[in-house]
Parts: structure tokens; sequence; C-alpha cells
């Protein structure tokens, strides 16, 4: 093996999706927030770590943190009725641009880069993603299914194909070498060019994620399980489908010879509370489901399982019993290769508070309580006993505009905020150093939560949650505003690995 001549020249390369890519709020931002940043930043000397930066108009497709904290400066506090066309038109006008640009209307997007990131992570890619979609295919599928410019269509429709461009090929060059590049491709490159000393695998989420998102069970077939991802329509892979994919996975893995393999295992999609699980008069305590599961916007008392979409309880727990059949298979093959498992299904679960009825099961670290002592506007989230009042809830305020429950996951509802990106940070470096990962610093956790503007910092039109998500869902408004498809809706079509109807 290489790494048994020499040292590895590359310290750390990621393969992987949306949650080591470093989405949250709906886009792809900033991605040296991402838990892999936290964790390179642990090293000394701090190692090559690069990764193409997304920062432009806030981000792709969509930051519904800087789009409400944007509408908040402009309106105050709350929106009255008398605002809500101003409101609009100044949303409308904020979307068209973030399109405008993201579809390489305002410049050229392509950057001089020939070597390949280090971290090859893509938003809404699932498992054969990682060797069937390159730079070549997703200009193909966008040039052959062309944007749409209306108010039924303000984001950018193409926005993961744009992104898989960007981080495959970022300089866009039409060569028959680097457009054909997949993200295994990439890091055969890596490899080749003096070794991978730790590898991180991140994938596998977005092979049921998509019942989540589109609140439909559309299970695999034997003849659909590498199709593009332009052309999907199933929602959820079945178990021996799932460990086709993993087994194919691991070969590809193995060929890369890395010294460490770390991969997660994968947390329940009925956790993040994306879907909103409704009727809270609990069947059953110690199974903690609910009757059903909406949209995120939906309240309770506005459901109507003959109105809306969603989930009934029997396909939640179904859900979830196919996801541990995923984690079973992902410990065998990891295994099987010796690599290290990361426990994130575990730790995501002892944080699910509505579950849980409450109670959470999931020691948090004091770093985190410290840092959040530390500044006047999270102070409150550390109780007298020094536990931390974070959990997997969507974010809420209070009348003063400070956050009281939530916290973990971002405001769409899926992906997490910066402090639990620092959370998963932390669980990998657990394992990581378990595995003789020699890290000189433990995760800088005053930047953790300084970065985390939507927890330190929330917009204050925030504390009218409620108010908020029916007008991004347009709720109360379409006769008013004649929109088509709502902005969450659009935004929950984007992230769906499935392809729209």
């Amino acid at each position: 093996m290489f790494w048994n001549n020499k040292e590895a020249k590359h310290k750390l390369v990621v393969i992987g999706d949306s949650l080591s890519q470093g989405f949250n709020n709906g886009g792809i931002y900033r991605t040296d927030v991402n838990f892999p940043s936290f964790l390179h930043r642990c090293i000394e000397p701090t190692p090559d770590f690069d990764q193409p930066s997304f920062t432009a108009q806030a981000g792709i497709p969509l930051n519904l943190e800087v789009l409400v904290r944007g509408m908040s400066e402009e309106f105050g506090d709350e929106i009255t009725w008398n605002e809500y066309l101003p409101a609009a038109t100044h949303m409308l006008k904020t979307l068209k641009r973030i399109k405008k640009y993201w579809e390489g209307g305002l410049k050229d997007l392509a950057v001089e880069r020939s070597s390949p990131y280090h971290n090859q992570s893509v938003w809404g890619f699932n498992i054969s993603d990682s060797w069937v979609v390159n730079e070549q295919n997703s200009w193909h599928h966008i040039q052959t299914n062309p944007e749409r410019f209306t108010v039924f269509d303000m984001l950018p429709e193409h926005a993961k194909f744009t992104t898989a461009r960007l981080v495959l090929n970022p300089s866009l060059k039409k060569d028959n070498e680097l457009e054909t590049r997949s993200q295994f491709d990439n890091a055969k490159v890596l490899a080749d060019d003096g070794g991978i000393e730790n590898l991180i695998v991140c994938l596998g989420h977005n092979n049921m994620i998509a019942a989540i998102t589109d609140l439909k069970m559309i299970w695999t077939e034997d003849d659909n399980l590498e199709v593009f991802p332009g052309k999907r329509t199933h929602t959820v892979y079945r178990p021996e489908h799932f460990e086709i994919q993993y087994r194919k996975l691991a070969e590809k893995v193995s060929k890369l010879d890395a010294k460490r393999v770390f991969v997660p295992t994968l947390p329940y999609v009925t956790i993040p509370p994306v879907c909103r699980g409704v009727n809270s008069d609990l069947s059953s305590k110690r199974l903690g489901y609910f009757d059903y599961y909406t949209r995120f916007w939906i309240w309770d008392e506005d459901f109507d399982p003959e109105k809306h979409p969603h989930l009934t309880k029997d396909q939640a727990i179904q859900l979830d019993l196919t996801m541990d059949e995923y984690n079973k298979i992902i410990r065998e093959v990891a295994d099987e290769y010796g690599w290290s498992v990361v426990p994130m299904a575990k730790n995501v679960a002892g944080l699910a508070r509505r579950r849980l009825g409450g109670e959470l099961v999931r020691d948090l670290p004091k770093g985190l309580a410290d840092a959040l002592l530390k500044q006047e506007s999270t102070a409150h989230l550390v109780d007298e006993d020094g536990d931390i009042k974070l959990s997997t809830d969507f974010i809420r305020l209070d009348k003063n505009g400070q956050l009281y429950k939530g916290g973990i996951f971002s405001l769409d509802g899926l992906h997490p905020t910066t402090i639990g990106y620092g959370l998963m940070a932390n669980v990998y470096l657990k394992t990581m150093a378990k595995a003789g990962v020699k890290f000189q610093h433990s995760i800088d956790w005053d930047e953790v939560v300084r970065e985390d503007t939507l927890v330190s910092n929330p917009p204050k039109l925030l504390a009218e949650l409620r108010y908020v998500l029916r007008f991004l869902a347009m709720g109360n408004q379409e006769k008013f505003l004649n929109f088509g498809k709502n902005i969450l809706g659009q935004a929950m079509d984007l992230v769906s690995p499935r392809q729209k109807e």
C-alpha cells in the first residue's frame, strides 16, 4: 500500500453529499463552516483542504436566513397587511437576482483550476451519483431542460447540476478528461498524487430523503438503481438495492488505497423537522410517532389529510425500519473493509426531543456550553446545571427575538445549523481520534457559535414564525399575489433527489 511506504500527501479528502458540503437554510453558502472544515482546523500544521466557494448572492439555490434577514431589515419585526405587496416585490427582486447569477447571467462562473478539490461533496447526491454524475452529463441535462423565467419558478431550477459542475470541473473547460470526471475519478487523481491519509465517505442519506421532501413512498425497481438524478422517479431504495450500491461503493473506495476510511451511520429521516409530525395526542408514547407527517409550515390545527401532502405513521415507521437495514449494511461492509463507522444515527436520535417526549439522552460538549455562555445572545441556552437547551425541533423565538427551541436544524428543516455541523464534527473527531488520527486542537466552539448567526442573532421576523412560513408558502396570499408554486415548495423540489413532476 502507498501509505506504508511514506506519509500521504493529502491529509483529508471527502466524497459526500449536502451534509459534508455544508448545505443549510436551503442552500450551499459557507463551505468554510461545514464539518470537514472544522475537523481539518484541528490538525497542526493545518493541512490543505480545498473546496469551492458559494458565497456569491448568499449561496445556491436559496438561503432562507439571508432572505428573511433582508426582509426583517426592510420591514422591521413584522410585516403588516399593507406591506404584503412591497414585501413580495422585495423578495421577488432578490430571488430574480440570485437566479440570474447562478444561471450565468451576471458573470462567468468558471474558476481557473485543474486539480480536484479535497472536498468532493455535492448536495442531493445519492450513492451511485458519486460515479455516475460528471460535469459533462450535468451540462447536458441543463442544456436539454431549459430554465423557465416566470413568477412560478423563482429559484434556479438546475442549481444541483450547476453545483455539481463547479465541484467536479470548476474550470468548466470542455476537456475530455476533466468534464467526464466523477467524484471518485477526482478522488483517484488525489490518491495518485501522493496518497490519501483520511477519507470520509458521507453518502447514503439521499437514497431515502426524497420520501420526506416529496412526502411519497416510491420504491426502487431492479432496473432503475443508477439512473441519472434528473430522471429519477423513486424516493426510497429497497434495502437489497441499497446493499448493491453500497458494496459497489466499497469496491471503488478500496481502489483509492486511503490509509483510513470513515463512514457515518444514517440518521432516521423522520427526525429532522422538514416534515412536521401532527396530531400531538400520540397514539403510543413508547413508539414516539405522530399520526401524520406533513410540511413544516403547516400547523396541527390547519392540517387536513384530504388536502395536504403527508406520510402516515405506518409509513414513517416503515422508513425508520428500512433505515435500520441500511445501517446494518453499512456496519457489515465497514467491518469487512476495515473502515471506521461514525455513530451519527445514534447521536442525532438522542437529540430528538419531540420523539423522546421532551427528554434528551445525548450529552452535548462542555466546550459548546462554555461558548454559548460567553455570548449574551446565547447564554440563556445553557441552564443552571450546565445543560444545553438545543434540540432537533424547528427553530422558535420568544417575543424578545431569542431562540428558545431548536437550534440543531436550520431553516430548511433538513440540514444542520452551523452549531449542528460543529456537533457532527465532534462525533467524527472522537471516532477519528480512536482510529489513530492525531488532532492537535479540539473544535473551536467559540468560532462555531460566533459563525452561527441563525442561533446567535436570528432575524427578528422569525419571532412570528408561523406568519413568516405562511408568507413564504403563500398560505394566505395566493389570490392576492397570484403566485404559482410557493417558495418553500420550490425549495423542497430542488433539494429532493427525485425528478420534479
